[in-house]
C-alpha cells in the first residue's frame, strides 16, 4: 500500500497516464494530476481518484519549457509539501514530432527532446529537491521505438526516449545513496494511448497482428495494465531495483521480427 505517499505523474488527464493515476490511488496515494491543455480531462480523472478513496490536485504546465515545470512543482510544494513518486509520462501530440530523419524540421525535434529528455531531466532534479529518501522517480519510455528504425517517423520521440533511457541510469546512481530509485518502464502497444491517434486501419491492423500472437499473451496492453507495474516500482519491496528499463509488454519484446508468430508460437 502507498498510504501516506504523495505522487506527481506528468501528462495524467488521459490514457497511461490516468491509468497511473487511478492505480496510485487504488493503492492510497494523493496524486497531482498534470495536464497541458485538456483541463476538462484532467478534472475528470481527479473525480475518478476520488471516488476511489484519495484525493489529490490538477496542475497545468508546458513541460516542454522547463520553468512550467519548476511552477508546476511549486505549486505541488504547496499542497503536498513533498514527492514521494515521480512519474514522467507526457509526450506532445504525434504530429509535433512525426517525420521521418529527411523531413523532421530542428523544431519537432526540438519538441521530442524537450518533453522527453530535457523535461525528465529537470522533473527530477525538481522531484529530488522535494522527495524524502526511499522515493521513486519512473521513466514511461517505449523501448522498442528507442532501438529500432523501422516506424521512421518515430526518429524524434525514439531518439528522446534513448536519452530519457539513458539518464535513467546515471539518476540511478546520483541518488542510490539516499535510496531513491530510478527506473524507466516501457509498455508495449498500448490501448487509450498514442495507438488511438492512429487512422482506423492502422489501428486494427496493429491490434489483429498482437492479437494473433506478436503480444504472446494476445492482446494490446492497458492503461490499468501499466498502472500496477508503477505501483509495483513505487511500493518498499521494488527497494533493491534501480536504474533499469523494465518491459511491460505482455512478451511482445521476447518475439523475433524476422520470424512470422505462427511459426514463433508452435
Amino acid at each position: 500500500m502507498l498510504s501516506g505517499k504523495q505522487a506527481l505523474i506528468t501528462g495524467s488527464s488521459r490514457g497511461i497516464g490516468r491509468g497511473i493515476a487511478l492505480k496510485l490511488a487504488d493503492e492510497g496515494a494523493k496524486t497531482a494530476i498534470h495536464y497541458y491543455r485538456n483541463e476538462r480531462a484532467a478534472q475528470e480523472t481527479l473525480a475518478e481518484v476520488r471516488k476511489r478513496g484519495s484525493d489529490g490536485i490538477v496542475v497545468q504546465a508546458d513541460v516542454t519549457r522547463p520553468e512550467e515545470i519548476a511552477r508546476m512543482f511549486r505549486s505541488v510544494r504547496e499542497a503536498f509539501g513533498k514527492v514521494d513518486i515521480f512519474v514522467s509520462n507526457a509526450r506532445p501530440e504525434v504530429p509535433a514530432f512525426f517525420q521521418p530523419p529527411a523531413e523532421i524540421t530542428l523544431e519537432q525535434w526540438d519538441t521530442a527532446m524537450d518533453s522527453q529528455a530535457k523535461a525528465f531531466l529537470v522533473g527530477a532534479r525538481e522531484a529530488i529537491a522535494l522527495m524524502p529518501d526511499g522515493g521513486r522517480i519512473i521513466a514511461i519510455t517505449y523501448a522498442e521505438g528507442s532501438r529500432t528504425g523501422g516506424l521512421q517517423p518515430w526518429v524524434g520521440m525514439g531518439s528522446a526516449k534513448a536519452a530519457m533511457e539513458s539518464l535513467v541510469r546515471y539518476l540511478a546512481v546520483a541518488v542510490a545513496q539516499r535510496g531513491i530509485t530510478v527506473n524507466a518502464i516501457s509498455p508495449g502497444w498500448t490501448e487509450d494511448s498514442v495507438l488511438n491517434t492512429l487512422p482506423t486501419a492502422a489501428q486494427d491492423l496493429i491490434r489483429n497482428w498482437h492479437q494473433r500472437g506478436w503480444t504472446p499473451m494476445r492482446r494490446l496492453g492497458t492503461p490499468g495494465d501499466v498502472g500496477d507495474v508503477v505501483a509495483l516500482f513505487s511500493s518498499h519491496q521494488a527497494r533493491w531495483i534501480t536504474g533499469q528499463v523494465v518491459y511491460a509488454d505482455g512478451g511482445a519484446s521476447l518475439m523475433n521480427a524476422g520470424v512470422p508468430p505462427e511459426i514463433q508460437l508452435g
